[in-house]
């Protein structure tokens, strides 16, 4: 069987610009760094660093992003406007490798509604805005916004005419996220197939997620011929979010087969990658998020849970540590079966035999059926087996923070009967309040993550923390309510550490 080699996909990262703009979501120049260092590290092709003239921080940011990384092309992003293109090229004069990304409507939408013009005119400024870019760089990138609504004819000679201009890649918005993954294949593949010159340049794919279809749109305009994806960390983006950089790597890779494209994506680092864009950007992943979602590689189907442990490819197309999640995991419910609990018990150190595990089957089920989710520690008590010496309580804590200076906890635990006491300082009062525990604890466990959510709404409410802590690959959870969040915090985080064996 003839073997052909795979093509290169080049990965165009937007999180610092489109990503970004998510309301709450915003960074501030070290952060970008920070982020940008570790997209450079992820294997990204060109990053995106910012609307340079939409505001000096803007510019800021990617002057600074400019001298942090090295490897990615740096880009700048710019209205069809001379001083927009000016601006750009400014903020981009440390990079060592820079882009001006520019553009304009090209669907009837925006050329009549939204720039109150006319399609000949539109062309003009279309044409006018790369020869301008060319000026100061060599790789100009020009978006034709809202392709997805276009004219098909209109887009070709817009495509045609930008590339005749100089444009190296010419992107292709579905920026309303409106097209049908088969029409947004067919759009791609009638501008390979009918403009002159497309073979002069790229074209990008760049898709917006308001119907769902974000990831399947760009996997079918790669198909048709496309070999640029446009994406976001954990798909965040305007409105419903952009196309998810980690689905279509991993989408890529699964399929390496059939669609014969491969990208430089180091996917290991796509779940550490995926974290510190919720711990910066404060945008919590839903559970069920493919790929890098807490619940990703969880089992809790007893069918499932079967199954997966006989062999993890029934259940699992993709190995966890692939994308570096450490471990799958058995969710304990009403729904497990013998198989599961068996196999948790031995996690414990617990061995049954046969009639020892039915009659500790029929408790468990019992018990589940009152309680969501069965832990270790129930585990422990239902089957009359003391929880060891790691019974951890809070027997006070008090927390000082406000505009003076650091916040101060002061914390005792409860410890088997026994109180420990500890003092730490900190970045406000939860950070403050976990250093005191680790100090009395003495124990090196990881934060992963960190959820507080209000139960109804109101100054009053209670405050329902979900803390997530690794200790040498290994994930517990704790969880706890309170009408003061640090005191949850801190409880959430105890409830974590009880499970550490």
């Amino acid at each position: 069987m003839h073997l052909t080699m795979s093509e290169r996909v080049y990965v165009f990262d937007t999180t610092l610009r489109d990503g970004e703009q998510v309301p709450g979501c915003q960074l501030n120049t070290v952060e970008k760094i920070e982020v940008a260092k570790e997209l450079e590290l992820l294997g990204v092709d060109i990053l995106e660093a910012g609307f340079p003239i939409s505001s000096p921080g803007d510019f800021q940011s990617v002057v600074e992003v400019s001298k942090a990384v090295t490897n990615p092309v740096i880009c700048a992003l710019t209205r069809a406007v001379e001083k927009d293109i000016d601006v750009a090229a400014d903020a981009l004069k440390y990079a060592k490798r820079k882009r001006i990304h520019t553009g304009i409507g090209s669907s009837d939408m925006h050329i009549y509604n939204k720039l109150n013009s006319t399609p000949e005119k539109i062309l003009e400024r279309a044409i006018a805005a790369p020869k301008h870019a060319k000026k100061y760089v060599e790789d100009v990138e020009f978006y034709c916004e809202d392709a997805g609504r276009a004219n098909l004819e209109f887009l070709a000679r817009m495509v045609e005419a930008v590339i005749a201009a100089g444009a190296t890649v010419v992107n292709i918005p579905d920026t309303t996220g409106y097209c049908l993954p088969e029409q947004y294949g067919a759009k791609i593949k009638y501008l390979m197939d009918n403009v002159k010159n497309v073979h002069k340049a790229i074209l990008s794919v760049h898709c917006h997620n308001d119907l769902g279809m974000a990831t399947a749109n760009t996997i079918a305009g790669l198909a048709n011929g496309a070999r640029q994806m446009e994406v976001t960390v954990i798909g965040i983006g305007e409105r419903a979010g952009n196309t998810s950089l980690e689905e279509t790597a991993m989408i890529l890779r699964s399929h390496k087969e059939e669609l014969q494209l491969e990208t430089n994506i180091n996917i290991k680092k796509l779940y550490p990658m995926s974290r510190m864009i919720t711990r910066l950007m404060r945008m919590p992943v839903q559970p069920n998020k493919a790929i890098v979602g807490r619940n990703a590689f969880a089992h809790s189907s007893g069918i499932h849970q079967d199954g997966f442990l006989k062999s993890r490819e029934n259940y699992e197309i993709i190995d966890p540590q692939d994308v570096g999640v450490p471990q799958s995991s058995i969710i304990l419910t009403a729904r497990s079966g013998k198989h599961a609990l068996k196999h948790r018990l031995e996690k414990l150190g617990i061995t049954l035999d046969q009639p020892e595990l039915k009659k500790a089957y029929d408790k468990f089920l019992d018990y589940a059926d009152q309680k969501k989710e069965v832990n270790d520690e129930d585990l422990l008590v239902i089957l009359g087996y003391e929880a060891g010496d790691k019974v951890l309580e809070i027997e006070s804590l008090e927390v000082h923070c406000g505009t003076q200076g650091s916040a101060k906890a002061a914390l005792t635990i409860n410890k088997n009967g026994k109180k420990l006491y500890n003092e730490a300082v900190g970045n406000g009062p939860v950070d403050a309040s976990i250093k005191a525990i680790d100090a009395i604890m003495g124990i090196d466990v990881k934060l992963e993550e960190y959820l507080v959510q209000a139960i109804t709404g109101g100054s009053d409410d209670l405050a329902k923390v979900h803390i997530q802590v690794s200790q040498e690959g290994v994930f517990h959870y704790g969880f706890a309510s309170e009408t003061d969040t640090v005191l949850a915090t801190a409880k959430a985080y105890l409830d974590a550490l009880n499970k550490l064996r």
